[in-house]
């Protein structure tokens, strides 16, 4: 049975330290293609926070909502930006949507952890300080979203009183 076509509503989720150093994963269809976590809606009601803490947890392992990793950590930007869609990947969506939009989270884990990686959809993962990972992207929105992580992270701190 095929595949449902893919949503055009997607997260990009930076998991990084309280030391700013960012997990990367390589995607297994693109060898030394790095990115942040990714990953569609599988439901058009989908809340987007729950989209983001099973992305997360489906390619790394990483449970959001345990004691070492709290709901709290799981920070939603409120920021979205609309891409089109490499022509690559176009066919796992219905025929004619050229265009995705995709809703920036972070969320911060305690140290750098070791992540248990989905193996068809990647192969590798490293950390790296903010500003090396923003470089190691292939994607040019990955690494501006990467790049505002100091910024982002001062507004959460400030609007949650810290």
């Amino acid at each position: 049975m095929p595949k449902p076509p893919k949503i055009p509503q997607s997260v990009l989720v930076i998991i990084h330290t309280p030391a700013l150093d960012v997990l990367l994963i390589e995607r297994a269809d693109h060898a030394g293609f790095w990115q942040s976590v990714t990953g569609s809606k599988d439901s058009l009601d989908e809340p987007l926070a729950e989209t983001a803490a099973r992305e997360v947890l489906e390619e790394t392992g990483i449970r959001i909502g345990t004691t070492f990793v709290p709901e709290s950590a799981l920070f939603d930007w409120k920021y979205s930006i609309e891409y089109e869609i490499y022509p690559e990947f176009r066919h796992r969506y219905e025929e004619g949507v050229i265009h995705n939009t995709e809703h920036w989270f972070s969320v911060q884990v305690p140290e750098q952890l070791d992540v248990r990686l989905a193996p068809r959809e990647h192969t590798a993962f490293m950390w790296l300080p903010y500003e090396e990972a923003a470089s190691r992207c292939f994607s040019s929105s990955n690494a501006d979203a990467i790049l505002q992580l100091p910024t982002r992270l001062v507004r959460r701190d400030e609007e949650q009183g810290r």
